[in-house]
């Protein structure tokens, strides 16, 4: 059964990797733009995304073309944050994959709220409430969700078709389905576990995800502070004990060389033909395309329970805005985020880039590859991966390579749950 504490929203906190960022706020007077070579007020917009850095290279200077006051400065260096916010120089406005470290500024007050703009009351609640998983700021809206990479199992259509598989809605029938691959001599997932964060988005995250209420889980654990540890009703090693044993026997159907295969690897592979099935998420579905542009290619969630249309997508904020409160030009700054949320403008990034537009109303997703998950999301199926909530200073990565070789889930779970404890005891000192 699904965990869901009858606990209050996760209330203002400092995160477990907050050390240290509590001194985001000190000098905090102001950040170095001002007014350009053109006499229009200059902004610098940092964006950390590689893949579009382009795209969005291409946003700004659409932008700066149609305004006469204000002139955006493309930034997409890989600076650090914590020092830009420390020296008081942050950027005016940021578009940012929404994680644990930029819930550390939410919670540690640094940013703007955002809460009276129309494009925030635009937000479909189900993807704003994913900011307040990992922090919140009581009263305020300080980062709005601008692209949602909804993930799955990418699968070979033709292949299914050629063994008779009919995509699975449940635990068993996913299980019947990597028999019969496994029986006609066909892989039936392609696994890269050279490379960890590639299990802990897919296999630990989509088995975790379909069983549990995530996010109600981690603000149980939070709650505990200090006190969190293995034996804990609350715990690793209690709630996550069964999706894990499924884990590892999902994982017993991978490739034999899993273990040195790494991701340009799995696309590589899966893009020829060779596996059935594969834990990855729409970013790989370009790369496969390159390597057959023909393969017939579609996506589904992961069943975990014997109950169809249980089944969640995994989502993640790919890209969120928000302003640090320490920019000296916020108008500037809030005119550039209302261009960017003009439903044209985000609509036709989020086509563009295989991700769901988080605003009410927004077109279905369209890509046939994708189509798969929208029944999901249209009926808030939706978590945010389990491994997402985890401080980087936990090896949760080479925990699971070590599990799914040795088969041991107990000692995995065990393991997280003594380094989340000794995190909480530190935090609270």
């Amino acid at each position: 059964m699904p965990l869901t504490p009858k606990i209050p929203a996760a209330p203002s906190r400092r995160s477990l990797l907050a050390a240290g960022v509590g001194a985001l706020a000190l000098g905090a007077t102001g950040c170095g733009s001002g007014a350009g070579t053109s006499g229009r007020e200059e902004i610098r917009f940092f964006q950390n995304k590689p893949e579009v850095i382009g795209y969005f290279g291409d946003l700004v200077a659409e932008f700066n073309a149609s305004q006469a006051h204000v002139q955006a400065v493309h930034d997409s260096s890989q600076t650090a944050l914590v020092p830009q916010f420390v020296r008081g120089a942050p950027p005016d406005l940021a578009a940012w994959n929404y994680t644990l470290e930029v819930g550390n500024y939410v919670s540690t007050g640094v940013l703007t709220d955002l809460g009276d703009l129309p494009e925030a009351q635009r937000v479909d609640p189900k993807y704003q409430v994913l900011v307040d998983q990992f922090a919140t700021n009581e009263g305020e809206t300080n980062v709005l969700p601008y692209s949602v990479a909804s993930a799955g199992v990418i699968y070979n259509a033709r292949l299914f078709e050629e063994n008779g598989v009919a995509v699975p809605r449940t635990w068993s029938e996913l299980i019947a389905a990597c028999e019969t691959f496994r029986a006609a001599g066909v892989t039936p997932l392609y696994s890269t576990l050279q490379e960890v964060w590639t299990i802990q988005q897919g296999l630990f995250d989509y088995c975790t995800g379909s069983a549990l209420d995530v996010a109600g889980f981690f603000a149980a654990l939070r709650a505990l502070g200090p006190d969190a540890g293995p034996e804990q009703e609350v715990s690793f090693s209690n709630v996550f004990a069964e999706p894990v044993e499924k884990m590892l026997q999902l994982a017993s159907y991978s490739n034999p060389d899993a273990a040195s295969r790494a991701y340009a690897d799995g696309n590589l592979a899966f893009g020829r033909g060779e596996a059935a099935m594969y834990l990855q998420g729409p970013w790989a579905l370009g790369e496969i395309a390159k390597v057959d542009p023909d393969l017939p290619v579609g996506t589904f969630p992961l069943p975990m329970s014997e109950t169809p249309g249980e089944a969640a997508a995994r989502v993640n904020l790919d890209l969120a805005l928000w302003i640090p409160d320490a920019s000296a030009h916020q108008d500037a700054a809030r005119a550039f985020l209302q261009w960017l949320m003009r439903e044209d403008v985000i609509a036709r990034y989020n086509a563009d880039n295989l991700a769901t537009s988080p605003l009410l109303g927004a077109q279905p997703l369209q890509d046939p590859r994708l189509v798969g998950l929208q029944p999901a999301l249209d009926a808030g199926r939706i978590y945010q991966g389990a491994n997402t909530y985890i401080p980087l200073t936990i090896p949760v990565g080479n925990y699971l390579q070590e599990a799914i070789r040795s088969g041991d889930g107990a000692r995995l779970l065990r393991r997280i749950d003594e380094d989340w404890a000794r995190l909480a005891t530190r935090s609270a000192a």
